[in-house]
């Protein structure tokens, strides 16, 4: 199972705010002291995160009832991954972390500074999803130089794969103590600011879905019609 490491991660201000929740742009306008907490988090955080990408490649060898049949006797089922994966020649299974040492240093100062402990977490969630991203960059970049194209990626508790059962479909499928992820038996994964996610690599996939559509935040998601 190969590792990426050492993913440039390119971060900026406005994204550890949104990953706090908040809107940039009310934020400058309205509270300078969090978007300096915030370039403070960046200027701290930065150092201390781990990026690490797991991923492993599988062979489709059938599709039946809303269920993938993968290579090895593994399987991936679902209403979402019938949807998208099921043209796919292959699936990617994949693992991301910044590690837990930002997170234990946002947990140190709840306390005494609980508003850069925030900015931190906020960081930490930015992080994350910028690693996601790059991974999925990195993916759809190998797939089209073996003239393939790849799904959007699907990530447990998307409409139609809930949570319970789609994150230990993907664990299945991955060695994940090999970067340090653990799964709870509620579903949670430690340390926090890690994602799970799967691709479809193919002839005939198709990446013009939004993931904004299969979100059960997009009826209140303030960021929808940027992202979409």
């Amino acid at each position: 199972m190969p590792i990426l490491r050492d993913r440039d991660l390119k971060l900026d201000v406005d994204q550890v705010l949104r990953g706090q929740g908040a809107n940039p742009a009310v934020v400058r306008t309205r509270s300078p002291r969090l978007v300096e907490l915030a370039g403070r988090a960046l200027g701290e955080g930065l150092p201390l995160l781990e990026p690490v990408v797991l991923y492993h490649q599988f062979a489709v060898e059938a599709f039946q009832h809303d269920c993938l049949m993968l290579a090895g006797g593994a399987t991936l089922a679902g209403s979402l991954v019938a949807q998208h994966l099921a043209r796919s020649q292959y699936v990617l299974a994949v693992l991301c972390t910044i590690g837990d040492a930002l997170e234990r240093r946002a947990r140190e100062l709840v306390a005494t500074e609980s508003l850069y402990a925030l900015a931190l977490d906020g960081l930490g969630s930015a992080a994350a999803e910028e690693l996601a991203n790059s991974a999925c960059r990195y993916f759809e970049d190998r797939g089209k130089a073996d003239g393939m194209q790849t799904t959007i990626p699907l990530s447990p508790g998307m409409i139609g794969w809930p949570v319970e059962e789609s994150q230990h479909q993907i664990f299945a499928l991955l060695d994940a103590s090999r970067v340090g992820i653990v799964l709870t038996e509620s579903s949670v994964m430690t340390p926090v600011k890690s994602i799970s996610m799967v691709l479809g690599l193919g002839h005939d996939v198709s990446s013009d879905s939004r993931i904004c559509d299969y979100c059960t935040m997009r009826e209140t998601c303030r960021y929808r019609a940027k992202i979409a």
